[in-house]
């Protein structure tokens, strides 16, 4: 492979050609039906500008995960139109990525973006299953209007596949029966916080291929402020990056989005964050190889 060329637009600064790539990220800078507060169409820019300032070296995993090459492509264009044209667009971008040995990181963007983006991996893999880390349930049959909505987004995922939620701390009766009815799997956080096998057992309720879809106000708003809508008692970072490394070690993890970063003018908190975030699936992943 290439050495990775410099380029200031692209994630942690370096990219490759789409070819040579084992990383692919997708800017999604949708946002339409956000419904307190706003801004997640910036948080795709502020995430990659604040990849620019990470480490290229994980300490941790004693590797420079950006020498496998990634590939950042160019950010899905939207205009006014309804959200119907908008989502089938994200659908049509990620169902014409050349995805074989490849995996996908999409930034957000609000949370509806994930339906779009899962139904073109379904397509591929429709025995699935879709972990879902989240303060909010987000399964209402649709939301101030529309059944595209953020709110309504895993409603939507639980037509084609199986989901699974973690974190789950803000939720209407609505969505509360309706998981009860539907048997989905989910992990409340004041579950959570009286299990200490929760990770397994979360792990253990996932098939064996996984698409893993991170709602940032998972996260506890003391390390992941800048969110729409921030709920208290969420997960740490330690939380969320063991459960990946469990789940890349006994799972198939064929690719990811981070959503819902509203970015806020004077602290880069949850956009440096997000960005780490991303750097360490990529690292956990080519450490699962060696």
């Amino acid at each position: 492979m290439a050495a990775p060329i410099f380029d200031r637009h692209s994630f942690l600064r370096y990219t490759v050609p789409i070819e040579q790539a084992k990383f692919l990220i997708l800017p999604v800078p949708y946002e339409q039906t956000t419904s307190y507060g706003t801004g997640t169409k910036k948080g795709p820019d502020a995430i990659i500008k604040a990849s620019q300032y990470l480490e290229l070296f994980d300490e941790e995993l004693a590797l420079e995960p950006y020498l496998e090459g990634i590939h950042t492509l160019e950010p899905i264009a939207f205009d006014k139109g309804p959200s119907e044209r908008s989502i089938d667009k994200i659908y049509e971008t990620v169902k014409a990525l050349p995805l074989q040995n490849k995996f996908l990181v999409s930034f957000g963007g609000e949370h509806s973006i994930t339906y779009p983006i899962l139904r073109a991996f379904a397509e591929q893999a429709p025995r699935m299953s879709v972990l879902q880390i989240d303060a909010h349930s987000d399964l209402r049959d649709a939301y101030e209007g529309t059944i595209y909505s953020h709110g309504s987004v895993m409603a939507r995922i639980k037509d084609m596949v199986d989901i699974v939620q973690a974190g789950i701390r803000s939720q209407s009766k609505e969505e509360y029966d309706f998981i009860k009815k539907r048997g989905i799997r989910t992990f409340y956080m004041h579950m959570i916080r009286s299990d200490n096998l929760w990770k397994e057992h979360v792990v253990d309720a996932l098939g064996n291929t996984v698409y893993l879809t991170i709602d940032l106000d998972g996260f506890d708003p003391s390390v992941a402020p800048a969110v729409g809508t921030p709920e208290p008692g969420g997960l740490s970072w330690y939380d969320v990056i063991d459960l990946i490394k469990m789940i890349i070690k006994k799972k198939h993890l064929v690719g990811c989005d981070i959503v819902e970063l509203a970015p806020e003018p004077h602290s880069i908190t949850t956009d440096f964050l997000a960005a780490k975030l991303a750097y360490k699936i990529m690292g956990n992943l080519i450490a699962s190889r060696s």
